[in-house]
């Protein structure tokens, strides 16, 4: 949402907006803007001449106090989807789809895009070093590229000339009963492309492969781009190696090298990605059918520069010897491929990973995944379930359930270290503040709150330093 209101006010809107009270990193994004926000939600805050309402989809248009004083009053209403949706149409849009991998692709994009000067916006759903530490970048409105979201199929609401497809797994089990459920979704996203569109597709991912065959029996008329490994064509992905907080790649269609300072193969799987959809918005923009050298140069550049964004492998700093390292991964795929990216870029260092599993619908269906996708953490932490406010608690199933689980499995296959417990996330800062040791990588790894914890164990061990 406030990547949306950015892009308003630098149309020219005149915003206002609510939210819960809670304190975020976007709050002072949206005071830099001008945007007052007014706490908790009442129908008062909706002032006297408004054009339109766009709200998040976490809030229903039947319980939210200001959407049924906004419905009351006829002021015309918008989910966030649809908003994004709406201004997809104005521009040359591409979209950035997948179950994994959907922020840092688009954060990606958007380095390479500044780098060889292409007029566009770009949305991501974090905030970005390259763009300010902002989640969105402002440099002209013909081309619009965003990171579009799958649950409840929000993503229908974009109209994508290209899509970039990364990945397809069954997630959102409070939406998508099965697996089925959510492959359809994709396709029939990937269905909203013109003729002539281009669908950038992992061809290392089975969902992605799956999605391709059913659309390429109908849709011939679309261009298929594939990277990965597997992939036939430019973006092949070649000799990936990585160390000492770097990873070296190459590509089939390309005679340089390109160098990324975040961790795991899987992000290298983004940068190609990002540089397909990059360059297929150079040769529209009438650069040539192919990047040049200097064109290379630059999306090289990009990529060796690029220092993540906000919650996806987000390194705090160092203190004490430690270095404290924050990252969204919450689906055991995303866990276990980032875990092994971590341990062959520090693989001096003792890996301590505290996860806090979100909902319980995801951690119930994968639960058995969710405790595999741990094994290579040197030490593991877990909490209770962050809950959704889209699900009722499911007593069936625990971060207690979980962690036994864990245990009992290390134990079972000869995996040494620790599996601890805390209920509560600020309950573990005692004892890890003890057991961390110089050397350690400690990782707080979910899409919950757990990040508290490192922040507050960077800040404790970065005053102990600099009080010596």
């Amino acid at each position: 949402m406030t990547a949306l209101a950015e892009i308003l006010s630098a149309g020219g809107a005149l915003l206002s907006g609510s939210d819960v009270p809670e304190t975020f990193y976007t709050d002072a994004i949206l005071r830099d803007i001008g945007l007052a926000v007014a706490s908790p939600f009442s129908a008062a805050n909706l002032g006297p001449e408004l054009d339109l309402v766009i709200h998040s989809a976490a809030y229903s248009p039947e319980l939210n106090p200001e959407l049924l004083e906004a419905a009351r009053r006829g002021i015309p209403i918008l989910s966030y989807p649809e908003a994004l949706g709406q201004l997809s149409t104005l521009q040359d849009s591409s979209a950035i789809a997948g179950v994994h991998g959907k922020t840092t692709t688009t954060a990606l994009t958007g380095s390479i895009v500044a780098a060889l000067d292409l007029p566009a916006t770009i949305l991501a759903g974090s905030a970005v070093s390259t763009f300010g530490g902002r989640s969105t970048m402002l440099r002209g409105q013909r081309y619009f590229i965003a990171e579009t979201c799958e649950y409840r199929r929000h993503f229908l609401a974009f109209h994508p000339r290209r899509i970039v497809l990364t990945s397809i797994e069954h997630d959102h089990q409070d939406y998508f009963e099965t697996y089925s459920d959510i492959l359809s979704a994709f396709i029939e996203f990937a269905q909203r492309l013109p003729p002539g569109g281009e669908l950038i597709y992992c061809a290392d991912d089975h969902g992605a492969c799956e999605a391709v065959a059913s659309l390429s029996g109908s849709r011939h008329d679309l261009v298929l781009t594939p990277y990965g490994r597997s992939a036939a064509g430019d973006y092949r992905l070649l000799d990936y190696r990585a160390g000492n907080g770097i990873a070296h790649f190459r590509l089939s269609g390309f005679d340089t090298e390109f160098e990324l300072r975040i961790p795991g193969e899987h992000l290298a799987l983004d940068a190609t990605a990002a540089l397909a959809l990059s360059f297929s918005i150079l040769r529209d923009a009438g650069e040539g059918a192919r990047p040049g050298a200097v064109e290379l140069a630059a999306a090289r550049g990009a990529l060796a520069c690029f220092a993540g964004s906000k919650r996806r492998s987000e390194i705090l700093g160092t203190a004490a010897g430690i270095m404290f390292m924050d990252d969204y991964a919450h689906h055991p795929t995303a866990i276990r491929e980032g875990i092994k990216g971590m341990k062959a870029f520090w693989p001096d260092r003792r890996l301590v990973v505290d996860f806090m599993s979100h909902t319980y619908s995801r951690t119930k269906a994968l639960f058995e995944e969710f405790a595999a996708s741990l094994d290579h953490a040197d030490t593991v932490v877990l909490h209770k379930i962050y809950a959704s406010a889209r699900e009722l608690p499911d007593p069936s199933v625990s971060g207690e359930l979980l962690f036994e689980a864990i245990r009992h499995r290390r134990a079972r296959l000869g995996i040494k270290g620790e599996v601890l417990f805390f209920e509560e996330v600020l309950d573990a800062a005692p004892a890890l503040g003890v057991s961390l040791r110089p050397g350690d990588l400690f990782v707080t790894m979910g899409a919950g709150d757990n990040w508290r914890l490192g922040a507050a164990l960077f800040a404790e061990k970065k005053k102990d330093e600099d009080g010596k």
